[in-house]
C-alpha cells in the first residue's frame, strides 16, 4: 500500500481500521477536506464473465473514495444510499481513478460524488448519502 501521508484524521483512522481493502486491491491515495483519491488496478482475476472488471469492484472502489471524502469531515460517517452509473467498461490491467468530492452537508447528512475513470475515460459516475452515525446505530 502506498503511504498515506495525504490523509487526513479522521479519515487515516478509518482507514487503518479498514481490513478489507487490501484484499481488494484498492489504494488510498488521499484524503482531506471533503475530497478523496482511490485507485484499483484491474487484474485478470476481477473480470467477469464478459472479460472486463466486475461492477461490484468498481463500486466498491467508488464507495471506498466515498467514506475517505465523507469521513474528513468527522468520524463515523456511514453510507445510507448509492447509486453507480456504469458508462464504459474496464478493462484488464488498467488502472481505475476514483476521484470524490463532498458535494452537500448540513447536519448529519451528506452527499457525496465520485468519478471513476480509466485514464481521460470516464468507467463510472457514484453519488453516495452518508449519515453520521449516533452513538446507538
Amino acid at each position: 500500500m502506498k503511504p498515506i501521508a495525504l490523509i487526513a484524521d479522521p479519515a487515516r483512522s478509518m482507514l487503518a481500521a479498514d481490513r478489507s481493502l487490501e484484499g481488494l486491491g484498492i489504494q488510498v491515495l488521499s484524503a482531506s477536506a471533503g475530497r478523496a483519491t482511490a485507485v484499483l488496478t484491474v487484474t485478470p482475476q476481477m473480470a467477469n464473465g464478459h472479460g472486463i472488471a466486475h461492477g461490484g469492484l468498481v463500486f466498491a472502489l467508488a464507495d471506498t473514495a466515498f467514506a475517505m471524502a465523507a469521513n474528513t469531515f468527522g468520524a463515523g460517517i456511514a453510507t445510507a444510499e448509492a447509486s453507480i452509473s456504469y458508462v464504459s467498461p474496464a478493462r484488464i490491467s488498467e488502472e481505475l481513478v476514483a476521484c470524490a468530492e463532498v458535494t452537500f452537508h448540513e447536519g448529519r447528512r451528506m452527499i457525496v460524488d465520485v468519478m471513476v475513470r480509466a485514464g481521460e475515460r470516464t468507467v463510472a459516475i457514484y453519488r453516495g448519502t452518508g449519515r453520521a452515525l449516533r452513538a446507538t446505530d
